[in-house]
């Protein structure tokens, strides 16, 4: 049976993948610490399913909804996640409601890219976007990382083409936890409007943030000459601990956000009904648990962080600032234990030590690897504690 060309040219997750050996060696009994994937611990709170519960009783999730989602949370995305920005332009036409974050860039991509278009990625970068652009027939340009993990408007112009459409731009950042301020992302904004391109900011981990001034700065609301040219994708999995109701949105101008909508109603129609009713409840509702659940991951990093830079090899001198991740530089840890590359380290980790963590090449960097504290702090001390042990065998 033939396979497409650009389905053979893309790569698997690799989060996925390595946390399929990890599940792999647990099915046969092995007491594998899975420190793979980016999934909060904790239940989705309580009157969020109160609320879902409530909304199946009373029969209103039963049927399809409109594409780009329901309107009220529509309305709630703006009212919660675009105004505290200081954006009061926008209005619930201009949100897309969508099975999950990756399905709004992947149908993003599909609405802005032709054949041999481009999309800069500056590295360290999650690992599902460059993968996606290909998928839309464009070609990613990786841009190499700076020693802050921030890319520059200077480095942006290096890698501009004719074929450029737009910049990815993640903050806070998977995998690193690097947040740009808004001096840098009105920067980068002014580059790309000089140069008509589009600005995808991923905002994700916007609420996760661990110096007390949350939300993390965002491309909106910075200037209306840049909002002009950003879409925002967002979603309720990481702030909310939702991954499994998968809702995500994409903010933007009519025009991009009509594009999306007309791709997706011939893709997923409608993110599931019951999954809105939830996350409407989620950014209506009581927020306590968000608070509860930031604290639990900043005790996580600070408690974990010093005993990683302990570890003999591990490199970490910029202390994350936001999401749930530690994305330590590993040379000498690799060399120590003969490692060609940062996979074939992840490999020994988890065969040996029995922490799985995903290898930095995915992301761009490949004397790296990632480890998620999105886990419980007794937990994650075992691993640390077996990750030392194993470096100083």
């Amino acid at each position: 049976m033939q396979i497409s060309k650009r389905a053979q040219a893309v790569q698997p997750s690799a989060t996925f993948a390595t946390a399929q050996k990890a599940d792999a060696m647990q099915a046969t009994g092995v007491d594998v610490i899975n420190l793979c994937i980016g999934q909060p611990d904790f239940p989705t709170p309580r009157n969020i399913k109160d609320a879902t519960v409530d909304a199946i009783r009373a029969d209103s999730v039963d049927g399809y909804t409109a594409t780009p989602g329901i309107i009220p949370l529509r309305q709630a995305v703006i009212d919660h996640i675009v105004a505290p920005q200081g954006e009061t332009g926008f209005t619930a036409d201009q949100v897309v409601v969508t099975t999950g974050a990756k399905m709004a860039f992947y149908a993003l991509f599909q609405a802005i890219l032709d054949p041999g278009d481009d999309v800069l990625i500056p590295a360290p970068y999650w690992v599902s976007y460059g993968e996606q652009v290909r998928l839309a027939g464009g070609q990613p340009i990786e841009i190499a990382p700076t020693s802050t993990f921030k890319v520059t408007p200077d480095q942006l112009a290096a890698a501009l083409t004719p074929q450029t459409r737009a910049v990815v731009l993640n903050s806070p950042q998977n995998p690193s936890g690097v947040v740009y301020t808004r001096a840098e992302l009105k920067a980068i904004g002014e580059w790309a409007v000089a140069h008509d391109l589009l600005v995808i900011a991923d905002e994700i981990y916007g609420e996760l943030l661990y110096d007390g001034n949350t939300p993390a700065p965002s491309m909106l609301g910075i200037d209306p000459t840049i909002t002009a040219n950003v879409v925002v994708i967002n979603g309720v999995s990481k702030t909310y601990a939702m991954t499994g109701w998968r809702i995500g949105f994409l903010i933007g101008q009519p025009a991009v956000v009509g594009a999306v909508n007309k791709v997706l109603s011939h893709m997923t129609g409608n993110t599931a009904a019951v999954s809105q009713a939830a996350a409407l409840a989620a950014l209506t509702g009581d927020q306590s648990a968000v608070t509860t659940m930031r604290a639990a991951f900043k005790e996580r990093l600070d408690t974990i962080y010093p005993l990683l830079m302990a570890i003999p090899g591990f490199d970490l001198p910029l202390k994350p600032q936001g999401a749930f991740y530690l994305f330590p530089e590993v040379t000498q840890a690799m060399a120590q234990k003969h490692c060609a590359t940062s996979a074939e380290f992840a490999d020994l980790l988890l065969n040996e030590a029995h922490v799985a963590v995903v290898s930095g090449e995915a992301f761009g960097l490949a004397n790296h690897i990632r480890l998620s504290y999105a886990t419980d702090l007794a937990t994650l001390k075992r691993a640390m504690q077996r990750i030392n042990t194993f470096m100083q065998e």
